[in-house]
């Protein structure tokens, strides 16, 4: 598969996910018919009843024989509306077979070069491969599975995933590390350790989503399920014993008739589309490039309180550079410049990177020493430096950068002393907004380095939003508490932990959690693994580490750390369009009762013709006409169900009263009229 033909299929899969084709729409209907099964139908109460009084209409027609064309019209309607029901499932879950089709192509036929203890190569199948076989990969070569580089940097093409045709660095050793099955490498070689089994592939389980194979009913689906199931079997229970009832006024009543009752009674709109709503949730977050373990964390997203968000890569662009050596006094600029340069010349962060580049620029002319030691930076010391022989034996430079409070520890523990004027210096360039990174050689503290990053743009606007849905944001960053608190006040976020280690974002989350509120939470590394799995709601980079992919609930294909704020959109609309349509179908159920219950009752008892508001021009027609809109509501809701509300940022209250005067009123005005509207069509047809 070449760049072109990856990248058209990542835009296939985007308009797969805009609409459907007529094909599509043919396989969403052959599947409506397929779902007539009981054991498809028994998955929802409500639509099972209709099916029940479908069959039941069609033999009291056959049996009975009186009003055939009466009886042949109800049996059609509400077979009709068992058909909508599952129609509306149907299209959702065809939404992602385009999708699935581009994935298995991505996965077809790959073939992997495995490295066995000597690193020989053997060519084998990619179906082959075991968690910890080792393959090396070379340019214009395909990845065979999902893995690590344990070797190497490569630019890979991702877009037969992500949809994306901009290649993506990878490399070993980084947060950056994480490789996925089919996709394809564009530079250099790489050598990369399997993670995952035949068959539980990332795109394995992308494939499974899509196609609704492992979904999962959310907690609030299965609430409203129940609730459903709980007022179906109600009304089942008064359309029963309503003949009893009206026995002992001597009426007789018609079945047909209290089929038609029960089935306008029960929350059939709801319930034909509540499928739907879950899958489209799903897919909306597919969408965003988000994939999803279950239906279950994206509705959790929905329900967020609280959102903990990395500083760099997230608020900030992350790409911090360095500006500006502040040497202290008494300490030539060279001297600084120079140190610093020693202390990154094995730095792969970009910052480490940046300083040598700045280093360089302003003449530096230091080379590469030899019998060098570096060492890598850490969470823990959150430094990172080198240490050079001396000449006449081992003791020698010892050079080191990193935090200010890390380094003056460092400092104090060899038998120096730190100064004010570095304090005082951190400050400046903390008050400022950038980054101070501290360096020190041996006893002695040289000077500052000033690291500059840059706030997104609209990230102050996006916080605003959250905090008028009641979610706090906290910000979590390594640097000082005044680099912190610039950035937070620039950025509007609501609280900030500075100086933070990979503990600390455990800590703070199970200390909301304690609180009652749920977390979300996005990370990349290893070390954001416990986190990433404490969290209500764990976002992880598609290029982090295998670690984070397996302890989150989301995956973010894009490895944007600020997706996680479209995610608790994405979880919010689902609840609302749930909400909506909920309301929707309880308030048109209003309508339809003055509608069926005037007609079966109104012959025996004439009092309850003052029931019939709609003027109605026969009970035979005003049963027609509510059984027709009960039918036809549910394939015009299909788009709403797919699409999903409007989203609009607001509090409960807020959301409530909204659902309340537009679904709610709308429920019930909008049957009165199509209900007499399609009664005038009835008797204009000679019904």
């Amino acid at each position: 598969m070449n760049n072109h033909s990856q990248a058209d299929a990542g835009i296939a899969r985007r308009q797969s996910l805009a609409g459907l084709d007529a094909a599509a729409l043919r396989a969403a209907l052959i599947e409506s018919f397929r779902k007539l099964s009981p054991r498809q139908a028994l998955r929802s109460p409500v639509i099972a009843i209709v099916l029940l009084g479908t069959l039941l209409s069609a033999l009291i027609t056959v049996v009975v024989g009186k009003q055939l064309v009466f009886g042949t019209a109800v049996t059609l309607i509400l077979f009709a509306t068992v058909l909508f029901a599952n129609f509306a499932e149907a299209v959702a879950e065809a939404r992602g077979r385009g999708q699935a089709a581009t994935l298995r192509a991505a996965r077809r036929d790959l073939v992997a070069r495995r490295l066995d203890a000597q690193r020989n190569e053997t060519r084998i199948p990619a179906t082959q491969l075991r968690r910890g076989d080792r393959v090396i990969v070379g340019e214009g070569e395909l990845i065979p599975a999902d893995g690590e580089i344990i070797e190497g940097i490569a630019s890979i093409n991702e877009a037969a995933v992500t949809g994306e045709s901009a290649p993506v660095l990878r490399e070993a050793g980084t947060d950056r590390s994480g490789v996925i099955g089919g996709t394809k490498v564009l530079s250099d070689s790489i050598v990369i350790e399997i993670s995952a089994e035949p068959g539980g592939s990332f795109l394995d389980r992308m494939i499974a989503l899509v196609e609704g194979a492992n979904r999962q009913k959310t907690p609030n689906e299965i609430a409203l399920t129940m609730l459903l199931a709980a007022m179906t079997l109600t009304f089942l229970i008064v359309c029963a014993t309503l003949p009893l009832l009206a026995g002992f006024l001597g009426i007789a009543l018609d079945p047909l008739l209290l089929i038609a009752l029960l089935v306008c009674l029960i929350p059939t709109t709801i319930g034909g589309l509540l499928p739907a709503i879950g899958i489209a949730g799903m897919n909306r977050a597919l969408a965003a490039n988000v994939l999803a373990k279950s239906g279950k964390a994206v509705e959790i997203a929905g329900d967020v309180d609280v959102l903990l968000l990395d500083k760099t890569g997230t608020i900030t662009h992350g790409d911090r550079q360095a500006t500006a050596f502040h040497p202290l006094a008494g300490i030539h600029r060279d001297q600084l410049r120079d140190a610093a340069l020693l202390s990154s010349l094995a730095d792969p962060t970009p910052e480490g990177k940046s300083i040598v580049r700045l280093a360089r620029e302003l003449q530096s002319v230091v080379v590469d020493p030899e019998r060098a030691h570096y060492v890598q930076f850490t969470a823990q010391t959150r430094m990172s430096g080198v240490d050079l022989p001396g000449e006449d034996g081992p003791s020698g430079r010892v050079i080191r950068k990193g935090a200010g409070d890390a380094i003056a520890r460092h400092v104090q523990a060899l038998g120096g002393e730190v100064s004010a004027e570095l304090n005082a210096r951190v400050e400046q360039v903390a008050r400022g907004g950038a980054t101070p990174l501290v360096v020190s050689e041996g006893r002695h503290v040289l000077g500052v380095v000033e690291l500059s990053d840059v706030v997104k743009h609209g990230v102050k606007e996006r916080f605003a939003r959250m905090r008028e849905m009641g979610i706090r944001t906290v910000m979590i960053t390594g640097d000082n508490p005044l680099t912190a608190a610039a950035i937070a006040a620039e950025a509007g976020v609501d609280d900030y932990i500075a100086e933070a280690r990979p503990e600390d974002k455990l800590a703070r989350i199970r200390t909301e959690q304690a609180g009652g509120r749920l977390v979300a939470m996005v990370g990349d590394g290893t070390n954001d693994a416990p986190a990433l799995a404490q969290a209500d709601v764990g976002l992880a980079m598609n290029s982090g580490t295998q670690a984070a992919k397996e302890a989150g609930n989301m995956v973010d294909l894009d490895s944007d750390p600020a997706k996680l704020l479209a995610v608790v959109e994405v979880g919010k609309q689902q609840l609302i369009t749930r909400g909506a349509l909920t309301t929707f179908s309880l308030a048109n159920d209003v309508s339809k009762y003055f509608a069926i219950l005037p007609a079966l009752f109104a012959a025996a008892i004439p009092q309850m013709s003052a029931l019939n508001v709609m003027q109605l021009s026969s009970p035979q027609n005003a049963v027609l006409a509510a059984l027709i809109f009960n039918a036809l509501i549910i394939p015009a809701l299909i788009p709403l169900a797919l699409k999903g509300v409007r989203f609009k940022p607001a509090t409960a209250v807020s959301l409530l009263r909204r659902n309340m005067l537009v679904y709610g009123m709308g429920g019930v005005v909008l049957p009165f009229i199509a209900i007499k509207l399609i009664d005038m069509a009835l008797v204009a047809a000679g019904a």
